[in-house]
């Protein structure tokens, strides 16, 4: 287990909250003059959406059949960088991680519309990251996060569901490929590579 801490050194800051809160069944739904109280009727069930705990655990450590799966040996999951991400910036923001590891910050910057921009030093970990930026060009997805919202654990049939109607209405309008991702190298010295990540273009 371990802490997260959300620190800024001014009162302007983005907290979206309404970004990373959790969908969940409706067991016994509530109605007030017949009508749904703060939840959402729908055909594939009823929902509501609710803000997250300071407990998360709902997240998985990434294991051999995912695909965001590398053999980094401290990788963290896209769907906690996602909660990160969605809650403290926008879209079109520039996300940095100065000890980018296995990519998952700038993987899932792209996956969420932003711009990134990282630092790594270890070759072999810069060849994953951009093994998995060429996979987001094609595959968005986030565990437990589809049309937008988290989803509650044990929800997966709901995600499915979801999930084939957002890739149905996808397929329709047309597949459309993301900015080309740079890979700048900088001689630091004879033994250390500095490698800088980012979008190619407004970063």
């Amino acid at each position: 287990m371990e802490d997260i801490w959300f620190a800024t050194n001014s009162d302007n800051f983005t907290f979206n909250l309404d970004a990373v809160k959790i969908r969940k069944k409706i067991v016994a739904p509530y109605r007030v003059d017949g009508k749904p109280k703060d939840w959402t009727e729908s055909q594939n069930g009823n929902y509501r959406d609710t803000c997250p705990s300071n407990f998360w655990d709902d997240i998985s450590i990434p294991f051999w059949s995912m695909p965001e799966n590398t053999a980094h040996p401290t990788q963290k999951p896209e769907k906690l960088i996602a909660k990160i991400m969605l809650a403290s910036s926008s879209k079109g923001d520039v996300i940095f991680d100065p000890f980018l590891g296995s990519g998952t910050t700038s993987v899932v910057a792209k996956k969420l519309h932003r711009h990134f921009l990282g630092v790594e030093i270890e070759p072999q970990y810069c060849v994953w990251i951009e093994q998995r930026l060429a996979m987001a060009e094609d595959d968005s997805q986030i565990q437990g996060y589809v049309d937008g919202v988290f989803w509650e654990r044990n929800s997966l049939t709901e995600q499915k569901s979801k999930s084939n109607s957002s890739f149905s209405s996808h397929a329709k309008r047309g597949r459309k490929r993301t900015k080309n991702v740079e890979v700048a190298e900088i001689k630091v010295d004879e033994e250390r590579t500095l490698f800088d990540f980012g979008e190619s273009e407004n970063v």
